[in-house]
């Protein structure tokens, strides 16, 4: 991993804020998909399972993503509400974990990020039973012309199955590379009043 291109500063008061900057950061120096957030969630025997997701929101609520609330990690999530996720910004040298509790977003929050999205993308979210076994790709390719038939002159409606999640933060923790593998790790807990930050060895 490079190393951080700055010295370590003092530790920030919040650690969302602290994302914030730090995607914008990501941003202006093109990392390629620099919404690209690992999310893990876990049954309720706690058998883990992770994937790729992107961030859609950021805020002192929390961590927002959209997904099918009938795939494994919606069935997990309505099981075991608890979850994991993590930003790494190898131009940066810069990795983010977040611990915390899931819900559900308003139906008018999935609806207008829902809106939002091109058109074939809103067709493959009402194609898409996601998770769930098919006989082949032509199966969804099928489903996915019908859709468009059915909708080819008036707008794809959100499909109820289809819908945000909000990761609000319990622990925050923030890992900068640095020579030697002596790198930096602040981890942020949420605290009465606030957030309680501690830093970790490497």
């Amino acid at each position: 991993m490079p190393t951080a291109r700055r010295p370590s500063r003092a530790l920030a008061k919040d650690p969302v804020a602290q994302i914030v900057r730090l995607l914008r950061e990501a941003r202006r120096a093109g990392v390629p998909e620099p919404d690209a957030m690992a999310l893990a969630t876990a049954t309720r025997g706690g058998r883990p399972s992770a994937r790729f997701v992107l961030l859609r929101g950021l805020d002192e609520r929390g961590l927002a993503f959209f997904t099918n609330y009938t795939s494994r990690k919606g069935a997990e999530l309505s099981r075991n509400p608890r979850a994991a996720a993590i930003l790494y910004w190898h131009a940066l040298g810069v990795q983010v974990r977040v611990e915390g509790r899931v819900t559900k977003l308003s139906a008018e929050d999935s609806d207008r990020y829902f809106a939002s999205r091109p058109r074939p993308a809103r067709l493959a979210a009402a194609a898409s039973n996601q998770s769930r076994t098919i006989r082949d790709r032509a199966v969804l390719l099928a489903r996915y012309r019908v859709l468009a038939r059915r909708y080819a002159r008036r707008d794809v409606p959100r499909p109820a199955h289809w819908g945000g999640y909000r990761l609000a933060p319990e622990a925050i923790e923030f890992w900068r590379s640095r020579p030697y593998r002596l790198h930096d790790r602040v981890r942020y807990v949420r605290a009465a009043g606030g957030w309680k930050a501690v830093r970790l060895a490497p």
